[in-house]
């Protein structure tokens, strides 16, 4: 499963080497992986449901990218005529200090969001039993590389 960006500068294929119909794709603004609740359900949350209890996927990759408009609405505003968008995000916004060792504030959203779909339940029960593996990348629309997320940094794919 790969959750990315709804940014049209994310060819998910390129990224990944990936066939046409292999990879199970969510795509929302910025990313954003919305807190679990069955209070309120969402299509992101049941998307992640459907993919790793019925489908059986074993990876997920939450994939975050440089010049994200998203999170940079999250750090710096400009979308107070968004209504919609600023309720989307605003379970997504900073909480704490920036770590230093991360380069850009996309990378921090995606360790963010890890820790935002590793608290799912589900998502937690298949992690601890050895049946999913969750995975933080970043994509850099510049230059084309990938990193990955490791504890305490990005390094290159």
């Amino acid at each position: 499963m790969f959750i990315t960006c709804a940014d049209s500068r994310i060819v998910t294929a390129a990224i990944t080497g990936a066939e046409p119909g292999s990879l199970f794709e969510l795509r929302t603004a910025g990313n954003v992986i919305p807190p679990y609740s069955l209070r309120a359900p969402s299509s992101e949350m049941a998307t992640i449901e459907f993919a790793v209890l019925q489908l059986g996927v074993s990876e997920v990759v939450v994939c975050g990218h440089s010049h994200c408009g998203a999170v940079g609405a999250l750090h710096g505003g400009g979308i107070d005529h968004l209504p919609a968008m600023r309720g989307w995000l605003r379970p997504a916004a900073p909480r704490e200090v920036s770590d230093p060792a991360m380069r850009e504030e996309g990378q921090q959203h995606v360790r963010a969001q890890l820790g935002v779909l590793l608290a799912y339940p589900f998502v937690a029960e298949k992690v601890a039993a050895g049946e999913v593996r969750v995975h933080g990348w970043f994509y850099d629309i510049e230059t084309g590389r990938v990193s990955v997320c490791d504890e305490h940094a990005f390094l290159p794919l």
